[in-house]
């Protein structure tokens, strides 16, 4: 059995019409909350293109940031902190040219003042796209 993570207890329908500035802009959308794990997609349109026609290698650290920040989000108290990332790698592995590109979040570490979230990246098929690595600074609202 997995243990939940989560500061509190949260549903996909928390989701619904949440997407802000750039996530909102690439069509970033939250498609499925685990006890332990975040997935959001995005589509492969122009907008997230390289001038070749495939994927560019920085729509995709856009979606492991994305759902990175929304799973760290998750493990924190909102009201006294929120996540900013101060670290991404990503290893591009392949080059999707439409359709939809799914990022799963799953955490590595999470203390109290940082996270760290691996990010695995699919295509429709399946297929691996990108594999990336996310810190998370828990950083507390100044009052």
């Amino acid at each position: 059995m997995t243990k939940r993570i989560w500061f509190q207890p949260v549903s996909i329908k928390d989701f619904k019409d949440s997407s802000v500035n750039m996530d909102k802009y690439l069509d970033v959308e939250v498609t499925e909350i685990g006890d332990d794990f975040v997935i959001a997609k995005m589509p492969v349109t122009e907008k997230t293109k390289q001038p070749y026609g495939i994927l560019h290698g920085g729509a995709s650290c856009v979606l492991a940031e994305s759902v990175g920040s929304i799973a760290a989000a998750l493990t924190m108290d909102g009201a006294k902190k929120y996540p900013v990332g101060i670290e991404i790698n990503a290893n591009h592995i392949s080059s999707p040219t439409d359709g939809h590109i799914y990022a799963k979040a799953v955490p590595v570490h999470i203390g109290g003042s940082t996270s760290v979230w691996n990010i695995d990246i699919s295509d429709d098929n399946g297929k691996r796209v990108c594999f990336s690595r996310f810190t998370a600074l828990h950083k507390t609202y100044i009052t």
